[in-house]
């Protein structure tokens, strides 16, 4: 009997695919939670990063903050009670929204959010908003949230924001996929 030289080289060739298909399909998984936490710490994208104090500074410059909200899937109206604030670089500020559930149940609704112009997300710094979580709305329930907010201080000196004297933050509330895969599977859920 005479044994193949080769079928030593073949069985590592595989091994070594199979390791790198494995590797590649656990990078895909962890691709969307690393670029969500990636975006929340640099801002990156549009996506406000959130702030565990004001800074203190406050600067003579102004910038106004416009404010958009929509609803997506939802029964539920969503609201701005302010269209615009002008505030002071580093000042925190607090705006208004209220939502009203529509419908005849509870639902679980999260607010997905951006910044424009995308270069601005990363001074916009939010230190309490209903965007954080999901939230649940009883039936015909109406409640108002505050989103605490501040522009951070670098947003003067930073080049790229040279010539932006506005701001819009985008809220669109959608159903929340944790409910509405429980929904889907309530066996999973019990």
């Amino acid at each position: 009997m005479t044994s193949n030289p080769g079928r030593g080289s073949h069985n590592r060739v595989a091994l070594i695919c199979a390791v790198v298909a494995a590797a590649m399909t656990g990078a895909a998984f962890a691709a969307v939670p690393l670029y969500k936490a990636f975006c929340q710490a640099t801002g990156f994208g549009g996506v406000i990063p959130r702030a565990a104090k004001a800074p203190g500074q406050v600067l003579n410059q102004t910038v106004k903050v416009y404010f958009d909200t929509n609803v997506r899937g939802l029964p539920w109206r969503f609201e701005a009670l302010q269209r615009s604030q002008a505030v002071k670089v580093g000042a925190t500020n607090v705006a208004y929204f209220r939502v009203v559930n529509n419908s005849d149940r509870t639902i679980t609704g999260r607010a997905v959010y951006n910044v424009t112009p995308d270069s601005a997300g990363w001074h916009v710094r939010k230190l309490q908003c209903f965007c954080f979580n999901a939230e649940t709305l009883e039936p015909h329930e109406t409640v108002k949230w505050p989103v605490i907010y501040f522009i951070d201080p670098k947003f003067a000196s930073d080049p790229d924001m040279k010539g932006y004297s506005d701001i819009t933050l985008s809220y669109i509330f959608v159903p929340d996929p944790q409910e509405a895969a429980q929904a889907k599977h309530p066996a999973a859920s019990s």
